[in-house]
């Protein structure tokens, strides 16, 4: 019982550690402006990591590599600490294991990700019928447009109905299979 609650909120605080700091990759990557209070929390909350990280990794076609980084770090951590409150043989199974731990990793990112991409179009659907004039609604507008943008395109809106989030939502939710399938396989490199 003890355990099962240690590795939630290891989950809970680690999972929202790794969210700031791919967010503030995505909005970087999704040129969202930063003169915006959600925006200012992001960067206020990532800038205890970020910066010293960034003066080792430099940046890459103007993207913040170092947020990246801290954001698959920390799912890495997350990964390493369930593992070891299960009691994990970390001494018997020798670095071996590293690279199945680096693939977890990997997918534990990609899960998170998704994730929160299916998060900022569902609130970007909230926000656009509920109050779309709202000073917090361009901003994820600016988040969520990469994702419909491709779909709007491809869906028609019928009756002025856009409907390229349900289009989002399957597409995810198809992502999330397969990175199931991708923490499944790491897994079993770990066991």
């Amino acid at each position: 019982m003890l355990i099962e609650a240690l590795q939630f909120l290891l989950r809970i605080l680690l999972g929202l550690v790794a969210s700031a700091f791919w967010l503030r990759f995505y909005m970087q990557w999704a040129r969202v402006p930063f003169h915006n209070p959600f925006a200012q929390f992001i960067v206020r909350v990532t800038d205890f990591a970020v910066r010293p990280v960034r003066r080792v990794v430099p940046g890459l076609f103007g993207l913040d590599l170092s947020s990246l980084l801290l954001c698959y770090l920390t799912e890495l951590l997350l990964s390493f600490g369930l593992h070891w409150l299960d009691s994990y043989p970390f001494a018997a199974a020798g670095w071996q294991v590293l690279p199945g731990f680096l693939l977890h990793a990997l997918a534990m990112t990609l899960s998170l990700t998704l994730y929160i991409l299916l998060g900022l179009v569902f609130i970007q659907v909230i926000l656009s019928w509920v109050n779309p004039y709202s000073p917090i609604a361009p901003v994820f507008y600016a988040l969520s447009r990469p994702i419909l943008a491709p779909l709007q395109r491809v869906i028609p809106t019928i009756a002025g109905i856009d409907l390229s989030p349900v289009g989002a939502f399957i597409v995810i939710q198809l992502l999330l299979i397969l990175v199931a399938g991708l923490q499944r396989y790491a897994l079993g490199l770990i066991w």
